[in-house]
């Protein structure tokens, strides 16, 4: 409660007034005053007003406008302490600074927000412009935090980022800082490059120690919850140049991707590239699955996996590196790391093509093609349409040409051996519908449902022509299934002649019936439910290799590789801080800024007065404020020497600092105009 008397009229030069204040019983004197009157000092010596306190009164005398202010800090403090926030000569300083400089926010507002509550302390801004900072990460996608050290622009990050990862709205956080040679070289110094990088990563590591429990955090790292890494490693997650990825014309080298090309998607659909980054050369591995798939990528590629816990409670694919499941890719008797399949068949673009595909699938399941053009036992209704047209004269009937002998010679299928058979390539990079339909010609042909009472539905298809077998698997994987293959023996009716032949187990997704036969499909509907699913089998270096990174404009950042595996470069659900960036050049600016995935937030921090890049190289954090200011969801949060939280002395000294370098730039200026000047008058 607040009782005003006014010695002299109100609003009046050198009126005076007289304020007192009621505190509350149910408040401490000592809780507001501080211990031995330790907080009541700061407030004196802050105001020319005498403040005197006698019981839970306090009467504040002196120049109306200065009587105001006390009454309103007072107020302030109460509301703090009510709040349950320890007051602290800081904390009566700072509510003091925002009051006199009349900000909307309220000392109470600012100081008592929670940020994050963690092992019994609770990290709240402690000045306005933090308080802005924090909302910002809230309302933005982006935030750049720039200003000097010592105001909080990491810790507060780092406690959003945790407080994120704890309320599930991101999956995982990645801390990064570029680690800058500061007078040693990294390749000079001693120890593993983990070893080498790792007092760059430090203060890092102190702030996440600060808010998770010790013990859980090398699980948390384990598991790829938390990472932290040096800004190289962000932009080594690449594959060889000559990896293929696959597009709606086919297969390409990475390599010749270019941003705006199409790839293919988890889903099936074509999408955009919308970055393209080459590596240099990089330590490259094969990453392999039980079903004999593998493909090339670096130590630091990203792979979707979940673990057979993730399945069963729901939980969405995890994001790991490859050396993260180096040694840990097994649990008991199960594959630890389950990869995604194609959620939908491949979109390739419609061709036309001059036989029924069921039909053709019929003709070269049977092992062969006769050179009569005719299918050796295709099923009863993949025929009609296919055979030669035939003429009746009176009772004569004369053959007027022979179709499917010459589609045959157009298709290069005419007369070929058994093992020399295969899909032509227009039934291969079709629609879904025609790749489906040879499919079930060829098992209509040859193949057999898998046995009853089988965990899953699979079908087996056997071949002599390598060719054929790997078509097969094309056509299958394409469709979102799998194959597994075993050397054989073929023999019986449907494989014309006895030798090697090539086994195919194959799965296909539930929505996808392998047979037209009305038998065979039955028998497949028996065999049981289940699904197609593809694990990792192992993982093994291969040597060097030039390697480059894709960025893809898909909701869930995959898009497909080798063997139809699935794999991704960005960033999604997570949270991710960039600590010093003001030691990122501009190139590494922009290359960490695209890694952007979708359900992810940013955090940028740095002090554009600290770089210490070599050989005065430009700061990507100072040339990025130029290109992205005013940019929508993305903001610039200044701090500035008043909000820092550290010793008292080192505002002190940033302001020092400060002045020096506003009186030594018009000096430079000055002095480079003179001599300009003078070398003009010298020649």
């Amino acid at each position: 409660m607040v009782e005003s008397t006014h010695a002299g009229r109100p609003g009046q030069a050198g009126a005076r007034s007289q304020i007192k204040i009621v505190v509350p019983d149910d408040h401490s004197m000592v809780s507001l005053l501080g211990s031995r009157d330790e907080l009541l000092h700061v407030i004196e010596r802050a105001f020319h007003s005498d403040i005197h306190v006698r019981g839970n009164e306090i009467t504040v005398t002196g120049a109306e406008s200065e009587t105001e202010l006390v009454s309103r800090l007072f107020s302030e403090l109460i509301d703090l302490l009510k709040s349950g926030t320890q007051l602290t000569p800081d904390a009566v300083e700072r509510s003091l600074a925002m009051l006199r400089n009349q900000t909307e926010e309220r000392p109470a507002e600012v100081l008592t927000l929670d940020v994050l509550s963690s092992r019994g302390r609770t990290i709240r801004p402690k000045t306005l412009n933090q308080k802005r900072y924090v909302d910002a990460i809230d309302k933005h996608t982006i935030v750049f935090g720039i200003g000097p050290a010592g105001t909080g622009k990491t810790y507060l990050a780092m406690a959003k980022a945790v407080r994120a990862l704890q309320d599930k709205q991101v999956n995982r956080i990645i801390l990064t800082r570029p680690a800058v040679e500061a007078g040693e070289r990294l390749g000079f110094l001693p120890g593993t490059l983990y070893e080498k990088i790792d007092p760059y990563l430090r203060p890092l590591y102190d702030a996440l120690h600060d808010m998770v429990d010790p013990d859980s955090i090398p699980k948390l790292m384990a598991a790829g919850t938390i990472e932290v890494a040096p800004l190289a490693y962000m932009r080594g997650r690449s594959q060889p140049v000559f990896t293929k990825v696959l597009t709606p014309d086919g297969f390409r080298p990475i390599g010749d991707l270019r941003v705006g090309d199409l790839v293919i998607g988890s889903n099936g659909e074509p999408t955009p590239v919308i970055g393209v980054y080459p590596q240099g050369e990089k330590d490259i591995y094969r990453v392999g699955t039980q079903d004999g798939a593998s493909v090339l990528a670096s130590g630091d590629h990203l792979w979707a996996v979940r673990t057979r816990d993730d399945r069963r409670r729901g939980k969405p694919h995890r994001v790991l590196t490859t050396k993260d499941m180096i040694g840990d890719l097994r649990a008991g008797h199960h594959h630890r790391y389950e990869l995604p399949l194609l959620s939908g068949p491949v979109a390739f673009p419609p061709r036309d093509v001059p036989m029924d595909p069921y039909a053709l699938g019929s003709s070269l399941g049977e092992g062969s093609v006769p050179e009569s053009g005719r299918p050796g036992r295709p099923a009863p209704d993949a025929v009609s349409g296919i055979g030669p047209e035939r003429a009746a004269h009176g009772r004569r009937t004369m053959v007027l040409e022979r179709p499917v002998e010459t589609v045959m010679a157009g298709l290069g299928l005419q007369g070929l051996a058994p093992e020399e058979t295969f899909v032509p390539e227009p039934y291969l990079h079709n629609t879904a519908e025609v790749r489906l339909a040879v499919l079930q010609g060829l098992l209509d042909a040859n193949g057999r449902p898998g046995r009853r009472g089988g965990r899953t539905r699979k079908v087996q298809y056997t071949t002599v022509s390598p060719r054929l077998r790997d078509d097969v698997t094309f056509l299958v994987r394409s469709l979102g299934g799998i194959v597994h293959q075993r050397a054989g023996t073929a023999s019986g009716r449907s494989v014309p002649r006895r030798g090697d032949a090539h086994v195919l187990v194959i799965r296909l997704p539930e929505h996808i019936e392998p047979f037209r036969l009305q038998r065979k499909l039955d028998d497949y509907r028996a065999a049981g439910g289940g699904r197609p699913t593809r694990f990792v089998h192992g993982i093994e270096p291969e040597g060097r290799a030039e390697a480059v990174c894709i960025q893809v404009a898909a909701a869930d950042s995959l898009y497909v590789t080798e063997d139809f595996l699935l794999t991704h470069n960005t960033l999604n659900d997570s949270f991710i801080i960039l600590d010093e960036a003001q030691n990122t050049s501009p190139e590494q600016m922009k290359m960490f800024l695209t890694r952007l995935g979708f359900g992810s937030k940013v955090v940028v921090t740095g002090d554009v007065t600290q770089v210490d890049l070599p050989g005065g190289q430009q700061s990507g954090l100072r040339v990025v404020q130029d290109i992205l200011d005013g940019v929508e969801d993305i903001h610039f949060c200044r701090l500035s020497s008043h909000d820092v939280v550290r010793h008292r002395l080192v505002t002190d000294i940033v302001d020092a600092y400060n002045r020096y370098d506003a009186q030594r730039v018009p000096a430079i200026k000055q002095g480079g105009a003179r001599g300009g000047s003078s070398r003009k008058r010298g020649r």
